[in-house]
């Protein structure tokens, strides 16, 4: 199974994001998809509502995370190191509240063009 990362597709600042992550996952292991894709969150075996609350990951063994744990996750994946997860385990519930302030100001942060602004077809537009 491939690891798979589930983002809010209609928020400049979760795309904007998504590039760092794809520009660190140099051997492209990580496939990303927008919630907003039919079938998307039933992936990762979440709700629509919860991937538009956090990031959703699915690990390659079918592990599931999200927010700040789903980050560290795929940071963990896309640079092939165990130190972003080592890291959330002692500082996950600093992580956690970052991760939760982030998620409710996203609208805010700098971003690009959202993903599903930029590929409609892709978000079931």
């Amino acid at each position: 199974m491939t690891p798979l990362l589930v983002f809010d597709g209609e928020c400049g600042f979760c795309t904007r994001t998504l590039g760092w992550l794809r520009l660190a996952d140099r051997h492209r292991v990580i496939e990303t998809a927008p919630y907003q894709r039919p079938g998307v969150p039933e992936l990762v075996g979440a709700s629509r509502e919860q991937c538009a609350a956090a990031v959703q990951w699915r690990d390659a063994d079918g592990t599931r995370a999200e927010g700040a744990a789903a980050i560290s996750a795929a940071l963990s994946v896309a640079l092939d190191s165990t130190w972003p997860q080592r890291l959330y385990q002692r500082t996950s519930r600093a992580q956690g509240k970052l991760y939760g302030w982030v998620s409710e100001n996203r609208h805010r942060l700098p971003g690009v063009t959202p993903w599903c602004t930029r590929y409609p077809h892709d978000c079931g537009a």
